[in-house]
């Protein structure tokens, strides 16, 4: 059963759709100031897009649900799109949501003009998240807890500052003096497993960019052929300085391969 997601519209409507999806723990606000730029015409003159950025469901400001796969996932951005009568679609998606986006191919190709993956590969993906779902898990949101106490228990987990600055996005205040996560952690805690699953093997002829972190180790060389088998129309374009995270560490170089599919 699909739900209604939440989504923000920046941008002509009537304009070339782009539809974003977000990764793991993320939410649409992840692609704001990309979206902003997108949204707006290029100082080269290249045109204006109709972008959608989109909260999956258990994610943002989406419901949370009792059951998450890319099944699922792509199930309500079909239902989105149809409720937006989006057609032409460029298609992009990070991480968990560049999978989601690869399953909507898999699904509905006459709606996708060209697809974005970013930074993950079809295939099975190994658990690196498990001290995150822990941390999130175990965080103490009662009554008269700060943002600050929160902070400070998710920071003696996590080590990386930036994830943890990533996951505090999450951290809204419910009630005057109470705090909840936006992400339905026990959820995905339990269906781990569905997301860092291999999609299924359906083949995607859809015209397909996959831009990978040359810091990263979410599609590694090795992995190129076989998604040059499943999207026989792909290529594959490396920024080498960025990790996983390609759209924040290199926001230029995303936005304009996304321009050069989009015209």
């Amino acid at each position: 059963m699909t739900v209604d997601l939440h989504y923000r519209r920046l941008g002509p409507e009537g304009a070339t759709p782009i539809v974003v999806l977000h990764g793991l723990f993320g939410t649409s606000d992840n692609w704001g100031s990309i979206g902003r730029e997108l949204c707006e015409p290029s100082e080269a003159g290249r045109p204006a897009f109709d972008v959608i950025l989109v909260d999956l469901r258990d994610h943002g400001r989406s419901p949370h649900t009792e059951a998450t796969s890319y099944d699922l996932m792509a199930a309500d951005v079909h239902a989105l799109t149809e409720r937006l009568g989006l057609r032409d679609i460029i298609l992009v998606g990070h991480s968990m949501g560049g999978k989601a986006a690869m399953v909507f191919a898999q699904y509905w190709p006459q709606l996708v003009k060209h697809l974005v993956v970013i930074d993950i590969s079809p295939k099975e993906h190994a658990n690196n998240h498990g001290h995150i779902i822990d941390a999130l898990l175990t965080a103490d949101l009662s009554k008269g807890r700060t943002r600050k106490d929160v902070e400070a228990h998710i920071s003696a987990q996590v080590k990386e500052p930036g994830v943890v600055q990533f996951l505090m996005k999450n951290l809204y205040w419910r009630t005057e003096d109470e705090l909840a996560w936006r992400v339905n952690a026990p959820l995905l805690a339990r269906d781990l497993d569905a997301i860092l699953a291999s999609i299924g093997p359906e083949i995607v002829r859809v015209p397909t960019l996959f831009i990978r972190g040359g810091q990263s180790d979410y599609i590694l060389r090795e992995d190129i052929p076989a998604i040059k088998e499943q999207f026989p129309n792909a290529r594959v374009e490396t920024v080498p300085y960025a990790g996983h995270w390609v759209h924040a560490q290199a926001p230029d170089e995303v936005i304009g391969m996304i321009r050069a599919v989009a015209q």
